[in-house]
């Protein structure tokens, strides 16, 4: 059972956290994720190294809280923890200043050392945390933490404290993977002497990969979206790692990153020139003009800017920005960039800047808060990388009513939805391939809708502004992961109720509202009729699925096809009223019981169909004949039944052709869906819903055309056709539905009639039980209408 009082408790590792120490995208999730995961309930501790690097203001605020020794082959290191509590997150820094006070966080000879002691600090702090914290999940990211899932099993399995801690491994990039000499694995890491691990480490004869044995040792696996995830167990992007991707692809998934979209918000945003909102963006503009004069652009309105905040690497496409800038320059499109990275691509966009003066500016620089006011003011944000495992600066861009430009690969894909003219929906703008042709036409379709259809534009801004990309959103897709792995710990409701409480309500609203008009009129007992119909039906209409589906697939094709024949029915319905009413009320009930002795004649093929047909000339058979039984002699008690009985069915009677044209406009649409809805739960409605409609459509067709033949046979009383209809219900279920099902095209008039089945769901159960037992009596009607003829 679920433990209602036990809290997630959630250990979450990583080489840095914003706002302490960032050099790319990992800083911004474990500075934003945890804090998410707060907010749902789940409490959670981050472990980062101490760096010199950080700042002396959140050194100052740093407690003691513990020390220990870490053994690291042969040696043993000091380990302090510091523990600081901010923005209601607790961090626990790992102190040891021989590997990490230095100047900046990476790119040491010896990090393969630094690294594995950080890993085995981590796993060894688990013992020394806050009095009531027992680590439920140990949430490790890219390869500097690789090595702990690796140590919690090699060297802590068994450990009363550490049996119940799951690990998961985040890639962040599976480029950067780790890879170090194997002779790390006896000098460092202790496990040459150990098979298993030995082997589940080494990546070739003389290497072995970090990131490797956290992919083989992990609980999870998780990337940082759905199209990366895919992507990585494939040769061109794996990395070298595919083959062990494909192999635990069962464990690994994607979950797009969010942004903190509090710091990043227009609205509040005070490093930019003028805030505006998705309703009034009139601060854009001061913006754009602010920037244009201040990167020595000139200042105009009506050229698009387009903007690039990026390292100038291949993998973030400068080959392609390299290739079509010229094109682009020309074409009257100004573009900055904002960057440090490859000299050749630092030395290509100054060419750039001198060749365009006014149109191009490039900063090769780092600078946060241009950054911010580049977000803010471009009209365009261009972001054509090789590989993309998420990408933040595109979401950015969107919040700030800037349109990207992307290429459909990783978390590009998965963000941004590419304009589409016909419909008007899209976020931005893609190409498919890593070429500089492709992408400098993205670009200019981008600008020819900024000149040629501002109204468009703006609409688009509209949408990239509106999307969703909190970290809410994904913490909950890992809070789905973590309680997954402890199925004993209850989650808390609001956090798993609150997205599905308000979808599922639209879902479950609409049968509702269709079924009112439809209990509206039926008798009192009709929840009970409903009951016993809806399992006769299904069980009775299995045999004819086959030819049903291939005519009604979908609830679409049974509502265009009841329409279609609404106006048929209704004229049959007409003629068959001018008929009765030209009889006398003796007449008439005598008609409908004759109806009634040939319709019974057969039974089973009506209880198949008892949901549609029946319920419209059954009951009104049904009723005649009690009138008979109940002395019906005098012409208001005829006139009364006649009444009663037009309610309820809506071929026979005059008041049914009425009937029909009400409902004609609800029940036509939906009628195939109403019929199931009934009995059918909400939740498997989905499910239910459009095999009863095909397969009763069938039946409801060939029963339609078999009681046509019968009622025109008494009409015009020619022996042929009444021959023939006393062949069909002999012949049954099994000889005719096919067939029938193949002739009966162009008379499906069943759909017309499930109207009166929603309506009257009160009868069919009456007749249907009728008939069951009553073989005898269809008997002897049956010899009646020999005498008749």
């Amino acid at each position: 059972m679920a433990d209602s009082s036990k809290k997630m408790q959630i250990v979450f590792a990583s080489a840095e956290c914003a706002p302490f120490v960032k050099t790319g995208g990992l800083g911004d999730v474990a500075g934003s994720l945890p804090a998410a995961l707060v907010r749902t309930g789940a409490e959670v501790i981050v472990m980062v190294p101490k760096y010199a690097t950080i700042k002396d203001e959140y050194k100052a605020q740093m407690e003691h809280f513990s020390d220990f020794y870490v053994s690291l082959g042969w040696r043993n290191e000091y380990c302090g923890l510091e523990k600081l509590e901010h923005d209601g997150v607790t961090y626990m820094f790992i102190d040891n200043e021989r590997y990490f006070a230095r100047d900046y966080p990476y790119g040491f000879f010896d990090d393969g050392e630094r690294f594995a002691f950080f890993s085995k600090a981590i796993t060894e702090s688990l013992q020394h945390l806050p009095a009531g914290f027992e680590c439920d999940i140990l949430h490790c990211n890219d390869w500097q933490t690789a090595l702990a899932p690796v140590f919690l099993r090699e060297f802590y399995q068994g450990l009363p404290l550490y049996d119940r801690v799951k690990t998961v491994f985040s890639i962040h990039n599976v480029a950067f993977q780790g890879q170090f000499s194997d002779t790390v694995m006896e000098d460092i890491l202790g496990v040459a002497h150990i098979p298993a691990a030995a082997s589940q480490l080494r990546c070739d004869a003389c290497s072995i990969n970090y990131m490797l044995g956290a992919l083989r040792y992990a609980d999870a696996i998780t990337t940082v979206s759905p199209t990366y995830a895919n992507e990585i167990q494939t040769p061109e992007f794996g990395e070298g790692l595919d083959g062990v991707l494909r192999e635990r692809s069962y464990a690994l998934q994607g979950i797009l990153n969010g942004i903190d979209v509090a710091g990043f918000d227009p609205a509040t945003d005070k490093r930019i020139a003028a805030n505006y909102t998705v309703e009034d963006r009139s601060g854009k503009a001061v913006c754009k003009a602010k920037l244009q004069e201040e990167l020595g652009l000139e200042v105009r309105d009506d050229r698009p800017l387009m903007v690039m905040v990026t390292r100038l690497t291949r993998q973030k496409g400068m080959d392609l920005v390299m290739y079509a800038l010229d094109r682009i320059l020309a074409g009257g499109v100004q573009v900055a960039v904002l960057g440090t990275g490859d000299r050749d691509y630092e030395d290509g966009l100054r060419y750039f800047q001198d060749k365009y003066p006014g149109t191009m500016a490039a900063r090769i620089e780092f600078d946060p808060a241009l950054s911010q006011r580049m977000y803010a003011a471009a009209d365009m944000f261009l972001m054509p990388s090789k590989f993309e495992p998420c990408g933040l600066s595109q979401i950015i861009a969107m919040r700030y009513g800037t349109l990207p430009i992307v290429r459909e690969t990783g978390g590009l894909k998965d963000t941004v939805i590419p304009y589409n003219e016909f419909t008007g929906e899209g976020t931005g703008f893609s190409f498919s391939n890593f070429n500089g042709d492709e992408m400098g036409d993205a670009v200019f379709r981008a600008a020819r809708l900024f000149w040629d259809n501002r109204d468009a534009w703006n609409q688009l801004v509209t949408q990239a502004m509106s999307q969703d990309f909190s970290w809410t959103r994904s913490a909950d897709k890992y809070l789905d992961l973590y309680f997954f792995m402890h199925p004993e710990i209850e989650r808390p409701a609001a956090v798993v109720d609150e997205p599905e409480t308000v979808a599922e309500p639209v879902a479950a609203e609409e049968p509702k509202a269709e079924e009112k008009p439809v209990e509206a009129e039926p008798a009192k007992d009709e929840p009970e009729v409903k009951a016993e119909v809806a399992p006769k039906a299904e069980a009775e209409v299995k045999p004819a699925a086959k030819p049903a589906v291939k005519k009604t697939t979908t609830r679409k094709t049974t509502a265009k096809k009841a329409t279609t024949t609404k106006a048929a029915a209704t004229k049959t319905a007409a003629a068959k009223t001018t008929a009765t009413k030209a009889t006398t009320t003796r007449k008439r009930t005598t008609a409908a019981a004759k109806k009634a002795a040939e319709a019974e004649a057969a039974p089973e093929v009506k209880a198949e169909v008892a949901e549609a047909q029946p319920a419209a000339k059954v009951p009104a058979k049904t009723a005649a004949k009690k009138a008979i039984a109940t002395k019906t002699t005098t012409a208001k008690k005829a006139t009364a039944a006649k009444k009663t009985t037009a309610t309820k069915s809506t071929t026979t009677k005059a008041a049914a052709t009425k009937a029909a044209a009400k409902t004609t406009s609800k029940a036509a649409a939906k009628s195939a869906v109403k019929v199931e809805e009934t009995p059918v739960e909400p939740k498997t409605e989905a499910a239910v819903e459009t095999k009863p409609a095909a397969k009763t459509t069938t039946r409801k067709r060939t029963t339609t055309t078999a009681k046509k033949t019968t009622t025109k046979a008494a009409a015009t009383k020619t022996e042929p056709k009444s021959a023939a209809t006393k062949e069909e219900p002999k012949a049954e279920v099994k000889a005719k539905p096919a067939p029938k099902a193949a002739e009966v095209k162009a008379a499906p008039k069943v759909e017309a009639k499930p109207e009166p089945a929603k309506e009257t769901p009160v009868s069919p159960a009456a007749p249907a039980e009728k008939k069951a037992p009553s073989k005898k009596t269809s008997v002897r009607k049956a010899t009646a209408t020999r005498k008749r003829r």
